[in-house]
């Protein structure tokens, strides 16, 4: 359904934040100077957040390494939402929104991001984060009616999740626990395609796009801080650089990368900055394969391209040419 004025919906995400574009027609878009470096920035932050999650599950359980990681993003976005003087939404109903959005978006794919990369490479982790405008394409034809499945969406699907089969190496055979750690990250990316949906159907213009995140993220750390005690034993010890690396995912993956994010969607357009989610695969592997020296199969990177081929397909990005300026709704 289209807004009044004929502007258009759209939606995109990554890493674990739901974005819901408006787009508002404008004869000369304004591309602000030093949005790319920025976008390049955000890539690499959210790249490098799965080299993170690898080093901190190496010394904590993995909904400790969600725990802290809400925990340090929510305490960057409030900051931020103080300095700024905004206030958190109020009434029941929103709340209740921004809960089940945290599971979809934070609290459970985050832990199963850890889980996961307890079993597979970093590098992994981050290919199967590519696949998540697979599973959001299914779900926003159910939620969303303007997002109705064409011939063209279909197809990309189909050529993204033969990508899967080619980064599982199904002609080896599936087992062992690579395997149950692939599922666990591929579970994540779905959470993701259900929650970006459910974000923009019910969500979207609720209140100001800082102040839904800062929510969100707040009902995520309530959830994690319940659930982690009573699953996990406490930390043997707090070695410094898993600790490190904690806090700089909850800071910047979980905090300030959204900052970022709306900046370059106010001043590039939110089909600009969508574009991240291909990025993100680029420095995940590197990161992966030069820091953590984590080996890289031919059928990995083969398989990525054809996932985002078809997570392409699936958005129209290959046909299809943005047209205005567009705002996020967060």
């Amino acid at each position: 359904m289209n807004p009044p004025g004929g502007q258009q919906e759209t939606t995109h995400g990554s890493a674990g934040t739901a974005s819901v574009a408006v787009a508002v027609p404008q004869r000369l878009p304004r591309l602000a100077s030093g949005w790319p470096l920025r976008f390049l920035l955000l890539a690499a932050i959210w790249g490098l957040s799965f080299l993170f999650i690898k080093i901190g599950v190496q010394a904590f359980a993995p909904l400790q390494v969600a725990f802290g990681r809400v925990l340090a993003g929510t305490a960057t976005l409030l900051a931020i939402a103080f300095a700024r003087r905004a206030r958190l939404p109020s009434g029941w109903r929103i709340w209740g929104h921004l809960a089940v959005a945290a599971v979809l978006l934070n609290t459970v794919p985050f832990a199963l991001f850890a889980y996961g990369e307890q079993h597979v490479s970093s590098v992994l982790a981050g290919i199967w984060n590519a696949t998540t405008p697979l599973f959001t394409l299914p779900v926003a034809a159910l939620l969303i009616a303007a997002e109705r499945p064409t011939a063209s969406r279909a197809g990309g699907l189909l050529i993204g999740f033969g990508g899967v089969l080619v980064v599982l190496g199904i002609w080896r055979g599936l087992a062992g626990a690579g395997l149950s750690g692939d599922l666990m990250c591929m579970a994540a990316a779905a959470c993701y395609g259900i929650g970006f949906p459910y974000a923009r159907r019910f969500l979207s213009g609720q209140a100001d796009p800082l102040i839904l995140a800062a929510g969100q993220l707040a009902c995520a750390t309530v959830q994690l801080a319940v659930l982690t005690p009573l699953l996990t034993a406490a930390p043997t010890g707090l070695p410094a650089r898993p600790v490190i690396c904690v806090v700089i995912l909850g800071v910047l993956g979980t905090g300030i990368a959204y900052v970022l994010n709306y900046s370059i969607v106010k001043d590039a357009g939110a089909t600009a900055a969508s574009t991240v989610t291909y990025a993100i695969p680029v420095f995940s592997t590197l990161a992966g394969a030069l820091v953590l020296r984590e080996p890289l199969t031919w059928n990995e990177p083969v398989g990525a391209l054809v996932i985002l081929t078809g997570a392409l397909i699936t958005q129209g990005r290959l046909h299809r040419r943005a047209e205005g300026r567009e705002l996020v709704i967060k």
